[in-house]
C-alpha cells in the first residue's frame, strides 16, 4: 500500500464506531422528542389561545425560521465544525422551548410565537446532524447510518409519548394543559442534547477533503442529480409536516382525546424512524431511485387515506406518512451527502414547503374541510417520481 492511501485508509476506519456517534445519535434523539412533545401539538396549543382559524400558524413559523436558519446552520458547520452549529442550534430551542412555554401558560399569543419561531430557528440547524453522521462512513453505508440515526431517535420520541401521563401530571401541578407543559419538557430535552453534542467528537468527513466540499451553492446546484434530490427532499418535508401537524386537529374535532392523539403521534414517529435499519440498507443495495418511488407511493396512500372515516384509519395514515417520508428523506440525504453547500440551502426549501402548507393547510380546513387538503397532498406526493426519472440508480 502506498502512504497516500495508508494515510487516507484510517480516516474511514473509525468512522462508524458506536462510541464516536452515539453521543450526536442521542442528541438527535432528545431533538425528536421535543418536537413531538412541543411542536407537533403546537395546533391544539393555538385552538387553546382562541385562534383555532390560526392553527397552522405556528407550525408555519416554525418552517418559515428553519428555512431562513438552515443556510446559516449550513454555512456555520463548514466554517466551524458540525459540533459548533450543532451545539448553538441545541441550545436555540431550548430557549425557544421555554419561552414558548411562558407564552402559552400566560395567554401572550405573541410570545408563545415568538419561542416557535425560535424552535424552528434551532431545527434549521439540528436537523442536519444527519449530514454529519452519513459524512462519517464511507459512502457505501450512508444509508444504513442515516438509518441508525433514525431508529436513535425514535427511542426518544416514544420515551416521550410514552410519558404522556406524565406530561399530563406536570400541566395539572403547573395549572395548565399538557400540550403547554409539553413545551417545558422540549426545553429541558434540549437542553440536554446540548450538553451532550459536547461530548461528541467530530471525524474528519470525508467530504471535506474533496473539491465536493469546496463548491459554492450555485456551483453545487448546477450539478446533475442536485436539483432532482432537492425536488424530493422538499416534497416530502413539506407533505409529511403539513398532513403532521393537521392531523391532529382532525382528530380532535373527531372527539379523540389527549392520550388517542398521542397514539397517533406515536404510529407516526414509528413509521418516520422505526424502520430506519431496514430502509436505509434498502437504499444502500437498491438505491436512491428505488426511495424516492416507494416514498411517493406511500405519501400518495397516507393523504387518501387520512379521509376515510374512523380514528383508525387516521392511524394508519400517520404511520405511512412518516414511512413514506422516510424512504424519500434518507435517499434524498444520501445523495446529497457529498454536495455540502446544498444542504442548508435544500433544508431550507423543505422547510418553506412545510410553513406554505401549514398555513394554507389550516385555512383550508376551516373554509373546505380536511378532505379537501388531503386530496391536494396526495396529488402533490407524485412529484418525488419525477426525481426518481430525473437522477440515476445511486
Amino acid at each position: 500500500m502506498s502512504e497516500p492511501a495508508r494515510a487516507r485508509t484510517p480516516a474511514l476506519a473509525p468512522t462508524f464506531s458506536l462510541g464516536r456517534l452515539v453521543p450526536l445519535y442521542l442528541a438527535q434523539a432528545l431533538a425528536t422528542g421535543a418536537t413531538t412533545v412541543s411542536t407537533i401539538l403546537a395546533s391544539l396549543v393555538m385552538s387553546s389561545l382562541g385562534r383555532e382559524s390560526l392553527s397552522g400558524l405556528p407550525s408555519t413559523l416554525i418552517s418559515a425560521s428553519a428555512a431562513l436558519s438552515a443556510g446559516l446552520f449550513g454555512a456555520l458547520m463548514l466554517r466551524s465544525g458540525r459540533r459548533v452549529g450543532l451545539g448553538a442550534a441545541f441550545s436555540l430551542g431550548a430557549v425557544g422551548a421555554v419561552l414558548g412555554f411562558l407564552g402559552a401558560r400566560a395567554a401572550l399569543t405573541p410570545v408563545f410565537l415568538l419561542g416557535a419561531a425560535m424552535m424552528g430557528a434551532a431545527q434549521g440547524g439540528y436537523q442536519q446532524a444527519r449530514y454529519a453522521a452519513a459524512e462519517s462512513v464511507p459512502e457505501s453505508r450512508r444509508g444504513t447510518a442515516l438509518g441508525l440515526l433514525m431508529l436513535m431517535s425514535v427511542l426518544g420520541s416514544f420515551l416521550i409519548t410514552g410519558f404522556s401521563g406524565g406530561v399530563e401530571a406536570l400541566g395539572e401541578r403547573l395549572g395548565t394543559s399538557a400540550e403547554v407543559a409539553g413545551w417545558l419538557v422540549g426545553g429541558g430535552l434540549l437542553g440536554v442534547a446540548a450538553l451532550l453534542i459536547l461530548a461528541w467528537t467530530p471525524v474528519r468527513a470525508p467530504a471535506q477533503v474533496t473539491a465536493k466540499a469546496r463548491l459554492s451553492v450555485r456551483e453545487a446546484f448546477a450539478v446533475p442529480g442536485v436539483r432532482p434530490t432537492a425536488l424530493a427532499l422538499a416534497t416530502a418535508q413539506g407533505l409529511m409536516v403539513t398532513l403532521m401537524s393537521l392531523t391532529p386537529l382532525r382528530a380532535h374535532h373527531m372527539g379523540v382525546e389527549h392520550t388517542g392523539v398521542a397514539a397517533l403521534i406515536s404510529g407516526h414517529i414509528a413509521g418516520m424512524f422505526a424502520f430506519g435499519w431496514l430502509t436505509g440498507s434498502l437504499i444502500d443495495r437498491l438505491g436512491v431511485r428505488f426511495g424516492y418511488v416507494g416514498g411517493s407511493l406511500l405519501l400518495v396512500l397516507a393523504a387518501l387515506s387520512a379521509t376515510l372515516p374512523g380514528a383508525v384509519w387516521l392511524g394508519v395514515s400517520m404511520f405511512v406518512l412518516g414511512l413514506g417520508w422516510n424512504l424519500a428523506f434518507v435517499s434524498g440525504s444520501k445523495a446529497l451527502a457529498q454536495w455540502p453547500a446544498a444542504q442548508g440551502v435544500t433544508d431550507g426549501l423543505g422547510y418553506v414547503a412545510a410553513g406554505a402548507g401549514t398555513l394554507v393547510g389550516g385555512l383550508v380546513i376551516a373554509r373546505a374541510g380536511f378532505p379537501v387538503l388531503a386530496h391536494t397532498c396526495a396529488v402533490l406526493a407524485l412529484l418525488p417520481l419525477v426525481s426518481a426519472w430525473r437522477v440515476g440508480r445511486g
